[in-house]
């Protein structure tokens, strides 16, 4: 009998693949980057030639590292990042097009005019999305009224769309032989097109952004035994190994953390902040700038759903100290530097590069630094940018108290972001609750993992894998709440300032 699960995380910056045993413990993994395109200010692209490359090798080379084989794997889930949209020809594999990724603010018109159009409103109720370059839709749209012909294969049914994890799993399951075109509940929330309440793709929404439904994946629980087919035996398998779990990435880490109770909450830091609360089977619509999601749904049984905030940049601004200000070198590094420094020096950092997602919904936003004098340091920037993070994230709760009623008690935390303790800490003082990390914190591919052993039986029930989790560090408040309250204070006043920069639709 098999002993293990596998996980396909396809995440915004890089791919892995991790394998994990019965008490979700890290067996093996392997990870490698992918080139992020920038062909113009706002653009952001993916090769999903190169993405699925990259799926191929880490599949193959976390098995060596483990010393395992096909074979030894039960099943497979994938998770992904969600929104990014690849729209390719299903007789040949070849994409019309570089993925558009969902940090990209091209659609900026688009979702102008839907707001403009009256459309806003019905998207809001039926998706339970506010119309933003954020979602799939959007781009979809823009592909098709962009790409030479690509309009009328997709008539024809010479084109179909899907996130990324659709195009993972129709390449993993035969690709032009046989591929099959499927998604979960999770990632068809993402696009604008799906009506939370019949859980399907909405012949009014398909309408407003003119896209054929042919185009379209089947829909399916993120847990089920069947739907996703099988892994074919040649590359990068040698087995024909089930997939059975499928979701995007947040909803994925809502089940790692094991968040299955309405009220439970959890925070992933990645290349943005998703703060996910899970609501039961009601589907409460927000008032105050969240999404209103499905947070995962297993087979059999009733969808559950959750409000969201989804944060654009918030690790990617410490990859922007790396990368473009090169003033540390790596990410670790901008603990270290921030520790140099007692405070910010009173210098706030709002990076809105692609404009500010929950709870304001901006997109002709752009970061700012203010309060910068001559005494400011390469540290201050280092530690506005951690507190960057943790304010971003207390917007979102102070949303979701508002919309809910819920007053979090704890935060569960997960993602690359919490091996930072400066920036965990600097997170507790913000919010005024302890922040908790449990002792897997790579928590997307966990439960990717669950969602898939669960389908096959690997895991009785969610009450077994609510046994696995642990913690592994708590951080306690520290600051007063004087301090706390003016800190946040002065972090309103400077989002204020990012405001009204980008005409919308100038593209920059």
């Amino acid at each position: 009998m098999p002993e293990f699960v596998g996980a396909v995380d396809q995440g915004t910056t890089s791919t892995r693949f991790m394998i994990f045993d019965h008490s979700g413990n890290e067996v093996a993994k392997h990870q490698l980057e992918h080139q992020q395109i920038l062909p113009r200010s706002g653009w952001v692209e993916h090769d999903p030639v190169e993405i699925w490359e990259r799926t191929n090798t880490v599949i193959q080379n976390a098995l060596r590292d483990g010393g395992l084989s096909a074979s030894d794997l039960r099943a497979i889930g994938i998770t992904n990042q969600r929104e990014t949209t690849v729209v390719w020809d299903p007789r040949s594999g070849r994409p019309y097009y570089n993925a558009i990724v969902w940090q990209d603010t091209r659609t900026d018109r688009i979702a102008a005019a839907l707001e403009r159009d009256g459309h806003g409103d019905v998207i809001r109720h039926k998706a339970g999305l506010p119309p933003a370059t954020y979602f799939s839709g959007g781009k979809i749209k823009w592909l098709l009224e962009n790409v030479d012909g690509l309009r009328e294969a997709a008539e024809a049914g010479h084109a179909v769309f899907g996130n990324t994890d659709a195009w993972v799993l129709w390449n993993l399951t035969g690709g032009p032989n046989g591929g099959v075109h499927a998604t979960d509940v999770t990632n068809a929330s993402r696009t604008m097109l799906m009506n939370l309440e019949t859980l399907d793709w909405d012949d009014e929404l398909l309408g407003i952004f003119g896209i054929p439904r042919s185009m379209l994946p089947a829909i399916h629980p993120s847990s089920d035994p069947e739907a996703f087919g099988a892994a074919r035996t040649s590359r990068p398998l040698s087995a024909a190994v089930p997939i059975t779990g499928v979701l995007g990435d947040q909803h994925a880490a809502t089940v790692g953390q094991v968040c299955f109770s309405p009220g439970e909450a959890k925070n992933t830091y990645g290349t943005g902040n998703f703060l996910v609360l899970n609501t039961g089977e009601e589907l409460v619509r927000s008032r105050s700038g969240l999404l209103t999601t499905v947070a995962y749904q297993f087979a059999g049984s009733p969808a559950v759903y959750a409000l969201e905030g989804s944060i654009a940049v918030t690790g990617a601004a410490v990859q922007w100290l790396r990368d473009q200000l090169k003033i540390i070198g790596t990410a670790p590094d901008s603990e270290q530097l921030a520790r140099s420094v007692e405070d910010n020096g009173g210098m706030y950092f709002v990076p809105a590069f692609s404009g500010l997602f929950a709870p304001y919904w901006r997109s002709d936003a752009r970061g700012a630094i203010v309060g910068l004098s001559r005494y400011n340091t390469g540290g201050h920037i280092a530690r506005a940018t951690l507190e960057a993070i943790c304010y971003q994230s207390r917007d979102v709760v102070e949303a979701m108290e508002k919309d809910s009623g819920v007053h979090l008690d704890v935060l569960k935390v997960d993602g690359g972001v919490t091996a930072n303790d400066l920036c965990m800490q600097i997170q507790a003082d913000v919010l005024g609750v302890p922040v908790s990390r449990p002792v897997v914190a790579e928590t997307t591919a966990l439960g990717a993992a669950y969602a898939a052993g669960l389908a096959v039986g690997y895991w009785s029930d969610t009450d077994e894998l609510r046994t696995h989790w642990q913690e592994s560090k708590r951080w306690e408040p520290q600051w007063e709440e004087e301090r706390r309250q003016e800190g946040y204070q002065d972090w309103k006043r400077a989002v204020e300032r990012t405001l009204d920069w980008v005409r919308v639709g100038d593209g920059d």
